[in-house]
């Protein structure tokens, strides 16, 4: 063979050899395969084990015919134990593409061997689970049956648990607030039936068990009606262990009429780069209860989609719920804070202020004990607001639409985050000096608002007084909001807060 030839056959050879030891090491690793095998063992074994389980249930369905005959969970047993079958012949399926996959399967196939092991072990694990829980349920009532004399007993003392409840106190919380919130007189009489109605309702499982109490007490068992029994029992016994809750439970929901609270988002920020950014928002809940005023800001972490939904709303109340309204009707569109509170200009007033009439217009005046939550809500920066403001508010809130304003002079939006007045009552906030502003379409690219050629004349004079000012009943007297906190910090943590007047303000 010639000189070239050799170095041909070389090649060749060289080739094959480094094809059939790349091919060598390109299968499942050796961490996938090694899950293959133990999921294999573990299966092999699944059937016996539900099978075991559904023999013993057998015998003791045999052994106790006229217990479980009147259990009407007994008759699902048979097909649980089927759908348990069923689950393990699916995981099989699973396991012989395994099996292919780990013959002649390749690297690039892990995840895909990964994904079946995941849905195999589920099944085979909810086969299992099933079969035991069957096996439970038919251990539990054997046991029953075999204590009844100590059923009947505990019994006896859930129905005189449930007649020796005091409902008084409940009866009276709940007819103040049908007589103080009429329009809720309806739902509150119906949640108050549903609880004392437990009386009633105890009295005919009581009634109706009498002979068969009489026979499981002094043994005399023959033709005793099992089911029926144990399940007054449970009925009796449930209802006694939940009737105090239940009861607090409607007294907090009739409390939940006297309240309002507002849920106002006073920060936000990004933190982070790339997959590590975080989107962190603080809110302020203003919660008032029978005239006083409590509140509680915190930073909270949200997902993207949620900053961004709120990413126009800074100052609003994101989340209104009135007095006489449950937590559960609270509002989610967004809407200048403190708007809710203002009464119908034909109402003339209500208890958080009045509309004041001067020189042809009418503004809103808060009442001097509300002065707090009028702070709170526009963050110390309360300008009267005149009567066609409020008029056009009501008109976008009645559509279930988000008012943001007009400030003409600005030719801007008054509210939210691209809103002239949010920019001044929230210019000490995190969101400010990241820049958050300067992102309006109304700012000015040098960042500044006073810059932008739709501020309005005082925003534009450098030397002009921009502090928030109180507007109320009396008065005027400058008053300078305080500063959020600074912009760098380790993570968004609460932050209680106190507000004049010695009051004191934190986690509600």
């Amino acid at each position: 063979m010639s000189k070239s030839g050799l170095r041909l056959s070389a090649a060749v050879l060289t080739t094959l050899i480094i094809v059939v030891g790349i091919t060598a090491f390109d299968h499942l690793p050796s961490s996938v395969r090694a899950q293959i095998d133990s999921e294999r063992s573990a299966l092999a074994s699944a059937p016996n084990q539900v099978r075991a389980a559904q023999e013993t249930v057998g015998r003791e369905l045999q052994a106790e015919p006229a217990l479980f005959h009147s259990i009407p969970a007994a008759a699902q047993w048979p097909g649980r134990f089927q759908q348990a079958s069923d689950e393990l012949q699916s995981a099989r399926g699973d396991i012989d593409d395994l099996t292919r996959l780990e013959k002649n399967g390749h690297r690039s196939d892990q995840q895909r061997a990964l994904a079946l092991l995941s849905h195999e072990r589920n099944l085979r694990t909810a086969a299992l689970n099933q079969a035991s829980a069957v096996q439970t349920e038919a251990a539990h009532w054997l046991d029953r049956k075999q204590h009844l004399p100590a059923e009947v007993q505990q019994m006896e003392r859930s129905y005189q648990a449930i007649h020796g409840f005091d409902f008084a106190p409940l009866t009276a919380v709940v007819e103040k607030a049908e007589t103080d919130w009429p329009e809720k007189k309806a739902d509150l009489s119906a949640r108050l039936a549903d609880v004392t109605g437990v009386v009633p309702r105890s009295d005919a499982l009581w009634q109706s068990t009498a002979e068969a109490r009489r026979e499981a007490t002094g043994g005399n068992v023959s033709g005793l009606d099992y089911g029926a029994l144990l399940s007054a029992a449970d009925e009796l016994n449930t209802s006694a262990a939940a009737l105090p809750q239940k009861s607090e439970q409607l007294k907090a929901l009739t409390g939940q009429l006297y309240d309002s609270w507002d849920k106002v988002l006073v920060d936000m920020e990004t933190r982070g780069i790339g997959s590590a950014r975080a989107y962190d928002q603080k809110i302020r809940t203003v919660r008032t209860h029978l005239g006083a005023t409590t509140s509680d800001e915190k930073w909270v972490d949200v997902s993207p989609a949620t900053y961004d939904a709120m990413r126009n709303d800074l100052g609003m109340a994101i989340e209104h719920k009135p007095t006489g309204k449950y937590d559960s009707e609270a509002e989610h569109v967004a809407q200048p804070a403190g708007f809710a509170y203002m009464a119908p200009p034909a109402q003339g007033s209500n208890q958080y202020g009045y509309w004041e009439h001067r020189d042809g217009q009418s503004f809103w005046v808060w009442y001097g004990q509300y002065a707090l939550l009028r702070d709170l809500l526009f963050n110390h920066s309360y300008r009267p607001l005149p009567r066609g403001e409020w008029e056009d508010y009501h008109d976008w809130h009645s559509r279930g639409q988000t008012y943001y304003g007009r400030d003409a002079e600005a030719g801007a939006p008054k509210y939210g985050s691209n809103g002239t007045a949010t920019q001044e009552r929230y210019s000490g906030s995190t969101y400010a000096h990241s820049g958050g502003f300067r992102d309006s379409p109304y700012a000015s690219k040098s960042g500044s608002f006073r810059d932008s050629p739709y501020a309005s004349r005082s925003a534009r004079e450098p030397e002009a007084d921009h502090s928030g000012r109180l507007f109320g009943s009396h008065g005027s007297e400058p008053h300078v909001a305080p500063r959020s906190e600074p912009h760098f910090h380790p993570a968004p943590r609460s932050m209680p807060r106190s507000f004049g007047g010695g009051r004191r303000f934190g986690r509600h």
